[in-house]
């Protein structure tokens, strides 16, 4: 039976612990199907390294811009090289990841100074957002529904989702994709499962956030795009649908998103 098609919509191969192997990671997920990934950046410094990447494997595509967790990278003229690093390159396909991370860190002030001119970029750009959202659905949801009540507030994704159906649908309602990463294997995660039940066909997609967070039964090992398989297959357990309706699903949900070839 044929593989079906899947896209892994966030993923971080630039790490030097795909250094070694990389060629034969990239065999590994064209063999378990994945026609795209997707490339989120974490700070600008990683810019060049994720664009040769691109260069490399055509049928990826990357984000540009910087992480909660990376204030530290963030200076006056960042908004300007995510500005021009997008308008250099058609494969930019979304801002981000950027968004709120109270888990870690606790300066929500420093965090929303950096994510505020992204947001804007976004919006600016007509690129969807990569959020990620830790700890910290209140006062996401916060942000993000005043821009919609001016008009302007971007499109996107709650990256490697782990909050509660609550705060999923109050998500979905601002008109946002929810995707599913290796956690939703994890047995423990009760609260992700039920997201996963519960979430519209038309709003979800699968991904692997390698090299974290690798699915069961590979868990605690480094992550990789092939994996987006096992994840994908979790998911259509739980939605007690077919892998394939799931494959189709999540592919069609990101490439609408993304607006990937």
């Amino acid at each position: 039976m044929a593989v079906p098609a899947l896209i892994d919509s966030h993923c971080h191969i630039v790490f030097r612990n795909f250094d070694d192997d990389l060629d034969a990671v990239a065999e590994r997920w064209r063999d378990a199907g994945v026609t795209s990934l997707l490339h989120a950046c974490v700070e600008p410094s990683e810019i060049p390294a994720i664009r040769a990447l691109a260069d490399r494997f055509p049928e990826m595509r990357y984000s540009v811009g910087v992480h909660p967790l990376d204030t530290e990278h963030w200076s006056e003229d960042t908004q300007n090289v995510l500005r021009e690093a997008a308008g250099a390159d058609e494969r930019v396909v979304a801002i981000g990841e950027l968004g709120l991370d109270l888990f870690r860190d606790k300066n929500l002030a420093e965090q929303l100074a950096i994510l505020r001119p992204q947001l804007d970029l976004a919006v600016e750009l007509n690129l969807p957002v990569i959020v990620h959202c830790r700890d910290a659905a209140e006062p996401m949801l916060e942000e993000l529904r005043a821009r919609k009540a001016r008009g302007c507030c971007p499109s996107g994704v709650m990256h490697c989702w782990g909050g509660t159906p609550e705060e999923m649908h109050q998500f979905l309602d601002l008109g946002f994709y929810i995707s599913f990463s290796g956690t939703v294997t994890f047995p423990k995660a009760l609260p992700t499962h039920d997201c996963a039940r519960q979430v519209p066909q038309d709003r979800f997609l699968v991904e692997t956030d390698c090299p974290f967070l690798a699915p069961v039964p590979r868990r605690g090992k480094r992550n990789e795009p092939a994996f987006v398989a096992a994840v994908a297959s979790r998911v259509a357990e739980l939605r007690e649908q077919s892998l394939e309706d799931v494959a189709m699903s999540s592919t069609t949900n990101a490439r609408a998103l993304f607006k990937l070839p």
